[in-house]
């Protein structure tokens, strides 16, 4: 797919260095991998239905599981998405690494500068190196803006003695850039390390936080977002789904913000677009019904939020996977379109929410 990029002078870059890491060693990666899928052995049902991400082809509730960025959208045109993998976090320098991008640098993301984290320093951001060698000539080349947002549980997979490994149990990370007048190239990923038991009884109650990207199309530009999200499971009811899962999950997404890359926040600024009087983000909530979630944890929803007078201002996916004996937590991205009369923009959060009583927002 060939897009057109934003004149250059229009692009402004700001220059990377590697900041201090909040988080644990972690690697969000691919391998394994025949065409973009992992080739596994496992016994679980799969979400039958069309919309599934790619990733793990045969997962099982006892595995790990992994998901990627469809490649196309719902009426099967691709738009960039899902371009970006080959995700490795390097925990010695705190860089990132990503393939199959054009034009983010010859060299791995360092941590932000001026935004070197989001949502309460829960989340870590990096960013593209601004230009490239060419090393015949030495001539410099001019990079594309490219953001990575990296998510990592606070939780750690158990040794088999019982005490806490260094793995995370779950991790996402999205790569977008703004420099592009339609959606430009990017992708996300989010897994689960460890494996998963789903009751068939109780109701349960998860809250974390999101961070992510928001990209425009026939604009350009970015922005970072953050947001508190909750989600509810009624492991009772529905009493049975047509083809998996009858269980009932609603949730919402709320305290919306967002903020340049400059680290200023005008969440105010754009909501005052939407109407003289907005002074928020709306809250963005699930569609509530059976068929959302699949006895290896794979959950997709579909979320839409509206503005004061009940017009839909965006709709859009909530893609995630449960994890944990208990289950303990959810991690996932969600992917949120608001349809302007000239403009689309695209609000990619990534998320963990716990079960804890303790991470409130």
């Amino acid at each position: 797919m060939k897009k057109q990029v934003i004149s250059l002078a229009l692009v402004a870059g700001i220059a990377a260095c590697s900041g201090g890491n909040p988080f644990e060693e972690a690697a969000v990666v691919d391998e394994n991998t025949t065409d973009g899928e992992t080739v596994g052995d496992g016994e679980g049902t799969g979400i039958d239905r069309d919309g599934i991400p790619p990733g793990t082809v045969s997962p099982s509730p006892g595995d790990a599981l992994f998901r990627s960025e469809p490649t196309v959208d719902g009426d099967g045109v691709d738009q960039g998405n899902g371009t970006a993998n080959g995700f490795q976090y390097n925990s010695e320098d705190d860089t990132f690494t990503v393939d199959n991008l054009a034009f983010d640098g010859d060299r791995p993301y360092d941590r932000g500068t001026l935004v070197s984290s989001l949502n309460n320093g829960e989340f870590a951001v990096y960013e593209a190196p601004v230009s490239a060698t060419d090393p015949v000539n030495n001539q410099t080349i001019n990079q594309l803006g490219y953001r990575l947002v990296y998510g990592v549980s606070r939780n750690r997979i158990a040794n088999s003695d019982g005490t806490a490994s260094d793995a995370p149990t779950t991790q996402f990370a999205i790569v977008r850039t703004g420099s592009y007048i339609d959606y430009g190239f990017g992708g996300f990923i989010y897994q689960r390390d460890n494996g998963v038991s789903l009751p068939d009884t109780l109701q349960a109650t998860f809250s974390g936080r999101s961070a992510g990207l928001r990209d425009a199309s026939n604009a350009g530009g970015l922005q970072y977002t953050t947001a508190d999200v909750t989600v509810d499971i009624d492991f009772d009811d529905f009493n049975d789904g047509t083809t998996i899962r009858g269980d009932g999950v609603k949730g919402r997404i709320y305290n919306r913000r967002i903020i340049d890359l400059d680290g200023t926040d005008i969440t105010a600024s754009v909501a005052g677009t939407l109407g003289e009087d907005n002074t928020t983000i709306p809250d963005a909530v699930f569609t509530v019904g059976p068929d959302v979630l699949d006895d290896n944890g794979d959950l997709i929803t579909d979320i839409q939020s509206q503005l004061p007078d009940g017009t839909i201002y965006e709709e859009g996916k909530f893609y995630a996977i449960v994890a944990g004996d208990n289950p303990d937590e959810i991690v996932g991205v969600f992917v949120l379109e608001a349809q302007g009369q000239d403009i689309t923009s695209r609000d990619t959060g990534g998320f963990i929410v716990y079960r804890d009583a303790d991470v409130q927002p």
